[in-house]
């Protein structure tokens, strides 16, 4: 295992998801948790485990991600807040 990896992916993948958590914009809360789940594939994939990174990317960044986006595009915003 690299450390230096670990040391870098690690407060990204908090910060991203703190940031997914306070934005106001609902696309842009789930690319930013399409970023958490692609850092938290990054982090599997440095810690041995292949299947649990494949599936976290498959899952995680590939399907939710895309049925979230078409959630977001398919409501309607009622207020200019």
């Amino acid at each position: 295992m690299i450390w230096e990896l670990n040391l870098l992916l690690g407060p990204l993948a908090f910060v991203v998801a703190l940031l997914a958590l306070e934005v106001k914009d609902l696309l842009g809360a789930v690319v930013l948790l399409g970023v958490f789940s692609l850092f938290m594939c990054l982090i599997w994939a440095e810690l041995g485990t292949p299947d649990v990174a494949f599936t976290e990317a498959a899952v995680g960044a590939g399907v939710s991600t895309a049925f979230f986006v078409a959630t977001v595009f398919k409501t309607t915003r009622r207020s200019k807040d």
